[in-house]
């Protein structure tokens, strides 16, 4: 009989659990008509609808609230070092007490480097460094209050957007398609508050068009 030995395991209680997505960059409006990057790391994408969560308290998040439209620019390897300079910033003023070490920056364009691009159905502008950019619009909210989580964040909001038009970096695209090619596009990934980039390919599901 062969008999299959299961590795170890261990019971945990990690205190986070970012296991493993691409870094996001939601551009939005402020009130007086300025911008705000918001980094990110918890969404998922179904058909033409990406579901976000946000914590509660944040400019970005109020933005969306109010203007109800977005872009979700995807940030590429290459941007790694842009986007922990912004890592620590607020766009609000006063920064919420909950996000220590923290602090104001009201020009995260100019922070990170990037340049910024009209959109053509939203408000808020694109991240022309981005290699994916997804201009959306919100359809609905739920906030999610969670007692003691984060101090007086108040919980988060979970945000379902739906993509509205999609702008990709043409060297990243198929020539004569609609498909991304997925050795040409390097995805920057937060996986347990560590980025890391596209290891080498190993395979392709039975679904796959290029």
């Amino acid at each position: 009989m062969d008999i299959h030995r299961a590795p170890d395991t261990l019971q945990i209680r990690p205190s986070i659990l970012y296991f493993g997505t691409p870094v996001l960059l939601i551009t939005t409006r402020n009130p007086d008509g300025s911008a705000n990057i918001t980094p990110m790391s918890s969404a998922w994408a179904l058909a033409d609808r990406v579901t976000i969560g946000l914590a509660g308290g944040g400019q970005g998040l109020a933005n969306l609230l109010r203007e109800r439209e977005c872009v979700l620019n995807l940030a590429s390897e290459s941007m790694r070092e842009a986007v922990e300079r912004l890592a620590p910033t607020s766009g609000r003023d006063p920064v919420p007490a909950w996000k220590r070490g923290y602090r104001h920056e009201g020009d995260k364009f100019a922070l990170a480097g990037w340049h910024a691009l009209p959109s053509a159905l939203v408000g808020a502008p694109r991240i022309a460094e981005a290699p994916l950019q997804l201009e959306a619009r919100l359809l609905r909210a739920i906030e999610r209050p969670l007692d003691a989580w984060r101090d007086d964040a108040g919980g988060y909001t979970t945000l379902e957007l739906e993509v509205c038009r999609v702008h990709a970096h043409a060297d990243i695209v198929v020539p004569g398609s609609s498909h991304i090619d997925p050795r040409r596009y390097r995805p920057l990934f937060y996986v347990f508050r560590h980025y890391y980039g596209v290891g080498p390919a190993l395979g392709r599901t039975f679904k796959a068009e290029v």
